[in-house]
């Protein structure tokens, strides 16, 4: 009869097949990459035609021009994602050297990105709210209803706002101390935000303005290749994904909860002063 070998374990943990070494298999190493690359693909997949729309309007006067705070959070997300391009490329080629080089400009560009974000929301909401009050009579009840729309999404911002940086601070807290944990809570955390490019996409399900279903599941099917690699090479969900879950799955109620309520709507004018 064949024995069984138990699985190898470093100290009372199992080996991390994609993050120990020797790695068996080179998706070890370049899931990460493929991963990061799916994100940028989802960005560009989703802005590109949204903003040559929106560009095309500009110019026929139909729309005000971007905000300034627009241009910057778009240069500051294109720097995030290459950035994490970058990193996830310089650990599957072996430069570990130049992943720590390069590492603490996260230090910088989150809190950056974050605070554009915020100004952005802000800006955009007070274009449309001031558009709907004091634009021409024929098309204001069109921008109200775009203005309560928009107080659903700032839900949805707001949500991105917080578990954005709060992920990617557990994913570097563990960079010294839990590699496992660090990179894939670094993969994790950037997902939060690709919400935005896929309410972009026309051509794919949407939930929206209804309810923010879609908005929930399509973070989770960008992270899917992934996740399915992990536990087929590991034979278990790691511990991040759990820390992930328990994270996200209460702000998903709590988006939902508050979704096109009455409440949430006069909280959000108190917000914007309104």
């Amino acid at each position: 009869m064949a024995a069984v070998l138990p699985r190898p374990v470093v100290g009372d943990r199992p080996i991390d097949a994609l993050s120990g070494t020797p790695r068996a298999h080179a998706l070890d190493r370049w899931i990460y990459v493929v991963t990061a690359a799916g994100f940028i693909v989802v960005t560009l997949t989703g802005f590109i035609p949204d903003s040559l729309t929106k560009l095309a309007l500009i110019e026929a006067g139909q729309r005000p021009p971007f905000p300034l705070v627009a241009h910057l959070h778009a240069v500051l997300m294109a720097t995030f994602l290459l950035f994490l391009l970058a990193q996830t490329v310089a650990m599957a080629t072996g430069r570990r050297d130049l992943h720590q080089r390069i590492g603490p400009a996260a230090y910088v560009l989150v809190p950056a990105l974050v605070v554009a974000g915020c100004l952005l929301a802000s800006a955009t909401w007070h274009a449309v709210w001031d558009a709907a009050h004091n634009g021409p009579p024929e098309i204001r009840p069109v921008l109200l209803g775009i203005s309560r729309e928009l107080d659903n999404i700032l839900l949805l911002q707001v949500r991105v706002g917080i578990l954005f940086p709060l992920l990617l601070f557990l994913g570097l807290q563990a960079r010294t101390s839990d590699a496992g944990f660090h990179k894939r809570m670094m993969i994790v955390a950037p997902a939060m935000a690709l919400p935005a490019a896929f309410d972009r996409i026309a051509w794919i399900p949407h939930t929206l303005p209804q309810n923010p279903l879609s908005t929930e599941l399509y973070p989770v099917l960008a992270l899917a290749p992934m996740l399915a690699w992990d536990i087929y090479r590991n034979r278990r969900i790691h511990r991040a994904y759990w820390v992930f879950l328990a994270v996200y799955l209460p702000a998903a109620m709590a988006v939902h909860l508050a979704w096109d309520q009455p409440w949430w709507h006069r909280t959000v004018h108190r917000l914007m002063g309104v």
